[in-house]
């Protein structure tokens, strides 16, 4: 693939190893962060087979990379923003804050059944000290979907916000809904899913 830049916030299309050993199948994940020498990191989330056998990956497999395909955030945000992540959909948002200095306020909702379920809680919090327009609300959420409306900004708080989503179908469609319900036109709402288009 060409080499990741810093920034470029993609998601690639990644197997492993032989039908034997991995999986010969590409599943999407979403780049997390880049490294100097332009090496790039995946988080991922055991939710499946493919998924808990590339927890047991030693370094040497064999995988196969392609993309990065889809750009989700802004190169260079303009207004101020409302990023709103469910469990592994943190991903993209923490590779902008890996990669870039926010030049906007920015407001990040991080949603998670429990602790355990969480993923770079200490880092978001150390980013957040080091980023003075980034705005962190953790929540610990239980197994049953929130009131989101009341985990939201207000409408008058939201006017002129571009919104970013990323997170389990499901919780992304109750915040889309629960943003236009506030008011916020659709073309300042993104969401991130990870498919190809």
């Amino acid at each position: 693939i060409p080499p990741v830049q810093a920034g470029q916030l993609v998601f690639v299309a990644f197997a492993w190893g032989s039908a034997a050993e991995g999986s010969h199948e590409a599943h999407p994940f979403t780049v997390s962060g880049v490294g100097q020498a332009g090496e790039f990191c995946i988080s991922v989330k055991a939710l499946g087979d493919a998924t808990r056998a590339l927890q047991d990956l030693v370094p040497g497999v064999r995988a196969t990379v392609q993309g990065g395909f889809d750009g989700f955030l802004a190169d260079q945000a303009t207004t101020p923003q409302l990023w709103v992540a469910g469990g592994i959909g943190i991903t993209p948002f923490l590779a902008a804050l890996r990669t870039q200095t926010l030049t906007v306020p920015t407001h990040l909702l991080y949603l998670y059944p429990n602790v355990h379920d969480a993923a770079y809680l200490d880092e978001l919090r150390a980013r957040a000290t080091c980023q003075p327009l980034l705005t962190l609300d953790l929540r610990a959420t239980g197994n049953e979907l929130p009131d989101i409306n009341a985990l939201l900004p207000s409408a008058r708080a939201l006017q002129g916000v571009t919104s970013y989503l990323c997170g389990p179908p499901g919780l992304m469609q109750t915040v889309l809904h629960a943003l236009q319900e506030k008011g916020i036109p659709l073309h300042h709402i993104h969401s991130e899913r990870f498919d190809f288009r």
